[in-house]
């Protein structure tokens, strides 16, 4: 690796202000015109948003919301999900995907991951299901979509909805098609760390039939049309008007944050190849078919280094995260469905060896560099400790 610079301070792990700064000024005139208009709910900005959405997911509708939760729990709502049914989803994801499913007072049922994309395998997806499946929600983990071919194949042979959890693959693609696209519902977070963040919490569905989207704004409507006039039990969950012009001006700018996030992804492929790390780790799998978007970018550590790896990082300045220590089957408020250690061998070791590092748009190339340099120094450390 040629042109290191060790003088590069500490490397955040992300840095939000960074990406808002450099559009500070077209942030506060959208902020401006909400607070001037004193329209911040249902204000322009939310359809207008909605429709950018629902244009770039080639879908017919978009929905706005309160949160990625809430869009999930939505979209289970508006398919009749509840007591008795069982849903299937993976058990390396966020909490939100397992429990919006528990809260409908459905079953959640967790099947293993591809050991190379971190999503739900769909052989293990289909030895799941029972009679009680009425729906499976694959999530499209850190920005790369999960096998939605043989998903869509599997769920339409068992008559089973399917609702993706797209929250951190906004933009992403596989075979052509857009993550969201391809479901019943697609469900899409707003929050600050993701590729389209916002200030705050917000979410979105996007779907293609019109009765399912009529539907699901009725219930984040407290289920009213016309005011006071409730047809079903829904929830209060809207999308501000403020959160919406914010992921306005932001939208305007995803093409080149994504293409950011792409080049990045591929720099440190070749940093460390150029290091000569093979076998101290292992580099994120590209699944050929999947148009990858890098919410997050993990390298997998199976030497049992991980922890010390990270621990050295944070000494040196560089930030890192584990997404996720814990898998979900193996949370103490799941304990009730059964699921042991072992139950989930792929997912556990996942949850063992995973550690992402900085990915982030405004990610400096000398940074890159610093990361790098740290991790390669790390195992030549470990190293000579070896021989001695």
């Amino acid at each position: 690796m040629t042109g290191s610079p060790s003088a590069v301070g500490n490397v955040p792990l992300l840095d939000v202000n960074r990406g808002n700064a450099a559009i500070r000024e077209e942030l506060i005139a959208s902020l401006t015109r909400v607070v001037d208009s004193g329209r911040f709910l249902h204000g322009p900005e939310v359809s207008g948003l909605e429709a950018e959405c629902a244009s770039l997911c080639q879908t017919r509708h978009a929905i706005g919301c309160a949160s990625g939760s809430d869009a999930l729990l939505l979209a289970l709502m508006g398919l009749n999900v509840g007591c008795g049914d069982e849903v299937i989803l993976p058990s390396f994801t966020f909490f939100a995907t397992a429990s919006c499913v528990w809260r409908l007072g459905a079953k959640v049922v967790f099947a293993d991951i591809d050991p190379q994309t971190y999503n739900i395998d769909p052989a293990s997806l289909e030895a799941c299901i029972t009679p009680a499946t009425k729906a499976i929600i694959p999530v499209h983990l850190f920005g790369q979509c999960a096998a939605m071919d043989q998903i869509h194949r599997i769920a339409t042979k068992n008559s089973l909805h399917v609702i993706e959890d797209a929250a951190q693959a906004i933009g992403a693609t596989y075979k052509g098609r857009m993550a969201g696209n391809w479901g019943s519902v697609g469900c899409l977070s707003f929050y600050p760390t993701k590729n389209l963040g916002g200030m705050g919490d917000g979410g979105m569905m996007v779907c293609n039939n019109d009765q399912l989207a009529a539907r699901i704004r009725l219930l984040a409507a407290h289920g009213m049309q016309p005011r006071y006039y409730h047809h079903e039990v829904g929830i209060n969950s809207r999308l501000d008007t403020l959160q919406a012009a914010v992921l306005l001006v932001k939208l305007t700018q995803l093409a080149s944050y994504t293409a950011a996030r792409q080049a990045n992804a591929a720099r440190y492929q070749q940093l460390f190849q150029e290091v000569k790390l093979d076998g101290c780790f292992e580099l994120p799998y590209r699944d050929p078919q999947a148009g990858h978007v890098w919410n997050q970018y993990g390298i997998r550590v199976s030497d049992g280094k991980r922890d010390s790896l990270r621990k050295y990082l944070a000494e040196k300045g560089v930030g890192s995260e584990i997404y996720y220590p814990v898998p979900l089957h193996l949370q103490a408020c799941f304990k009730s469905l059964g699921y042991e250690v072992g139950s989930l061998p792929e997912t556990e070791r996942a949850s063992q060896e995973i550690l992402h590092l900085p990915i982030y748009p405004e990610l400096q190339i000398e940074e890159q560099y610093r990361v790098v340099e740290v991790i390669s120094a790390f195992y030549k450390q470990a190293s000579l400790r070896q021989a001695a």
